[in-house]
């Protein structure tokens, strides 16, 4: 039995799959509630690469209107890690993050073209929240399902404010966002 040695081609070949299955690739970290911006900056210090989608929105403050930078997706940021090279046990000592986003036992990369095109959205401006205070609405679930509605305010990432006319006055009300769509 003769053994067969690889010709110059092949190892380049095998060392070039090698080093592009250890890209680096984009990550989703859930952080602790509230600690995004923290894990943020804990991760940017320990020589990471971030990536946390904000956009702007407006809130209100004190009795005053103010633009604020919101996440777009409250309580997740990207990581940019190569698969084998770089050292992911920090991450779950990191001060502010949760865990590791995984499917199974193994983390799931995001692609690189959906991270492009948020940042995109985002320099574009087109990202806007999916209602607006005024907008008429419609609740689809809880005690006053089927009432329509004007929407107020978003309280939170889950919760919205909404005015419900009952015994011909408005009355206000907050429900999850997931229980209200856009009036016809």
């Amino acid at each position: 039995m003769t053994e067969q040695i690889p010709t110059t081609l092949e190892r380049a070949d095998t060392q070039s799959s090698a080093s592009h299955s250890d890209c680096p690739r984009w990550y989703l970290v859930q952080s602790r509630p509230n600690q995004a911006d923290r894990a943020e900056e804990n991760l940017l210090r320990q020589g990471y690469s971030t990536f946390l989608p904000r956009f702007s929105a407006q809130r209100i403050r004190r009795g005053r209107r103010v633009e604020v930078q919101t996440a777009l997706f409250p309580n997740y940021l990207f990581i940019r890690l190569s698969r084998w090279s770089d050292n992911w046990y920090p991450l779950r000592s990191t001060r502010g993050v949760s865990r590791l986003v995984t499917f199974g036992s193994n983390p799931l990369p995001v692609p690189d073209n959906l991270i492009e095109a948020i940042r995109q959205r985002i320099e574009q401006g087109t990202i806007k929240p999916a209602f607006a205070p005024g907008e008429r609405v419609e609740l689809i679930e809880g005690p006053f399902q089927g009432l329509d509605a004007i929407f107020a305010a978003q309280r939170d990432e889950e919760r919205v404010i909404l005015l419900i006319e009952l015994l011909h006055r408005q009355v206000q009300v907050t429900v999850p966002v997931s229980g209200i769509r856009k009036s016809a």
